[in-house]
C-alpha cells in the first residue's frame, strides 16, 4: 500500500469528485487527508526528500514489551511522529501466569516514522522488530508535505 499524497482541508476542494459540504465541515484548516493507493508490489521511495512511514505491528502483551519495540527506532534515531494502539479483539483477555495476577490484552499498534523504506536505519529497525513482534505489515513511505496549510 502506498500513500499518495496528504491533502490539507483548504486545498481538498476539487482535488476529489465531492463537494466539501457533503464529507462534513472541518474545526480546523489544517485537517489532513490521506488518500491510498494498494499495490501489489512494494514501491521502495527514494532518499531525495523528506519522507514519513507508516507500519503496523502487534506484539505479546507483557511488561516492557512495548519499550522494547519503540527501543529499535530510537537507537537508530529514527523519529516517531504518530503512534496509536487497539486491543485486538479477536483475543481474548489472557493471564501471564498460572496464578492469575496480570491479565494482558494482545494489541495492535500503527506508527509513523520521519524514513523512507529506502533509509538503512529503517530497514534495520523493521528487520530488529520483526524479531519479536507477532505481526509487522509496512503500509507504505510517502513524500512529507511541507507546504503550509
Amino acid at each position: 500500500m502506498v500513500i499518495l499524497r496528504n491533502l490539507s482541508s483548504n486545498n481538498l476542494q476539487g482535488a476529489i469528485p465531492i463537494e466539501l459540504s457533503r464529507i462534513g465541515n472541518f474545526d480546523t484548516f489544517d485537517n489532513v487527508t490521506r488518500f491510498l493507493m494498494l499495490a501489489r508490489e512494494p514501491i521502495v521511495p527514494g532518499t531525495d526528500r523528506p519522507f514519513k512511514t507508516s507500519i503496523v505491528f502487534s506484539l505479546e502483551g507483557g511488561p516492557g514489551v512495548l519499550f522494547k519495540a519503540l527501543a529499535v527506532f530510537a537507537l537508530r534515531q529514527v523519529n516517531l511522529t504518530k503512534i496509536e494502539s487497539r486491543h485486538l479483539r479477536n483475543q481474548p483477555l489472557r493471564a501471564s501466569d498460572d496464578s492469575s495476577n496480570s491479565k494482558y490484552f494482545d494489541y495492535l499498534f500503527y506508527v509513523d516514522f520521519e524514513e523512507s523504506m529506502a533509509n538503512q536505519n529503517a530497514q534495520n529497525a523493521l528487520r530488529h522488530l520483526k524479531e519479536f513482534a507477532t505481526f509487522l505489515r509496512v503500509l507504505g513511505s510517502y513524500p512529507v508535505d511541507t507546504s503550509s496549510t
